[in-house]
């Protein structure tokens, strides 16, 4: 299984990563710092899962949703961000996110997270 994660801040980026692989030992895990590197790496790598923060330079994390579903309208981008904003939640579940999860994340809410998607 492979899992991607885009994030600008690289201390979150390390975060996520280091939980996931906690979690699942097995996956591959491809990073990005920003939502242009994101949808390369999606194209590229068509990993199971996204984890997608929406405040990124180049490209944000609204734009590379919207271009990861129509790369391939069936995929699992959750979005892990600082904004707690009804308004952004609602929007990005309006794309096509599968949820939203604010920051930080822990083990346990990850576990969660991942039980929920179907991969």
């Amino acid at each position: 299984m492979k899992i991607l994660v885009a994030d600008d801040s690289k201390l979150a980026r390390l975060s996520l990563m280091k939980i996931v692989k906690e979690l699942e030992p097995s996956c591959e895990v491809i990073e990005a710092d920003n939502g242009q590197i994101a949808i390369e790496k999606f194209q590229e790598n068509s990993p199971s899962i996204v984890f997608l923060d929406l405040t990124m330079p180049i490209i944000d994390g609204y734009e590379a949703l919207t271009q990861i579903l129509e790369i391939n309208p069936k995929a699992q981008v959750v979005v892990v961000t600082a904004d707690i904003q009804s308004q952004a939640q609602a929007q990005v579940m309006a794309l096509g996110a599968k949820m939203v999860i604010p920051k930080p994340i822990s083990s346990e809410k990850m576990q969660t997270v991942l039980q929920q998607l179907v991969f």
